[in-house]
């Protein structure tokens, strides 16, 4: 059956900016998701994975409405590897494509987790591992019916949460947080325990526990409800304009870089980012 004989879109969303293959069909409240290992095998396995959730559900390409994909921040060769299916297959199909945040999909996973503990006004911060001793962050509000962005994605040094919440006056005591930061630095990080609330993907109802055993990702889930509010409000884009979102300029360190970035970290500081 086509979409194009009903009411209710067909939205299949895609993130590879992390380690991890996320993906997800939606047929209005229905949603089909998956999570494989992504990284180098990501532009290998992407395709047959679709082909499988498409299957699962029943459907054909044909049936596709919209294609919306996570453009970043994260991994540069994830990031292409999403762009390019993207864009290949939103112009085999003559379909619009939707540019998806990748943060803010992980702010919506963890959210997804325990719905009813939040709030209109509510800020999360997501700190996801940027590596190169590097952070990707980003701020956003809810507003109780979407993610209203405080702070664009940018890049923070290692330091810089200590910097900005620790005991300097600045601490925030009802600061909510999420993602893989501090899974992967726990000993520079440790001032996320002590400042604030890290949001898990596996609380219970209402609950908001002080560590995140999981870390929340840019989920399957996540990109559906995201993909389906921003196809609610049109905000479709030609397949030309699938690109992804960089906040660094580039890829990879001197060796004069690297150990200056250690030695700030071993007892010096980096100083905030301008404007972050």
């Amino acid at each position: 059956m086509s979409s194009s004989d009903s009411a209710v879109p067909v939205l299949l969303a895609l993130d590879t900016a992390t380690d991890r293959i996320h993906a997800a069909l939606s047929v209005g409240g229905q949603v089909h998701a998956l999570d494989l290992p992504g990284g180098a095998q990501a532009s290998a396995t992407l395709l047959p994975a679709l082909n499988g959730l498409l299957a699962e559900a029943g459907r054909v390409w044909a049936d596709v409405d919209a294609i919306a994909f996570g453009r970043g921040p994260g991994a540069f060769t994830g990031l292409r590897t999403a762009c390019s299916v993207t864009q290949g297959l939103a112009l085999a199909l003559n379909k619009p494509v939707i540019a998806l945040d990748t943060l803010m999909a992980v702010a919506e996973h963890a959210r997804l987790a325990s719905p009813s503990s939040w709030a209109e006004g509510d800020t999360l911060w997501v700190l996801q591992d940027a590596r190169m001793d590097e952070l990707y962050v980003a701020a956003y509000r809810w507003d109780g019916h979407d993610w209203q962005q405080d702070q664009a994605p940018a890049l923070w040094p290692l330091t810089e949460p200590a910097h900005r919440w620790a005991a300097t006056g600045g601490q925030q005591a009802t600061l909510r947080w999420a993602g893989n930061a501090l899974k992967v630095y726990p000993v520079q990080l440790s001032v996320l325990n002590d400042m604030a609330v890290a949001v898990a993907t596996v609380a219970a109802p209402g609950s908001i526990p002080v560590c995140a055993a999981e870390p929340a990702v840019p989920g399957g889930a996540a990109l559906a409800a995201l993909a389906q509010r921003a196809w609610q409000r049109g905000q479709t884009l030609d397949a030309a304009l699938a690109l992804p979102l960089y906040v660094r300029d580039k890829v990879a360190q001197t060796t004069a870089e690297r150990v200056a970035v250690k030695a700030a970290l071993s007892g010096g500081t980096l100083g905030t980012i301008s404007g972050a």
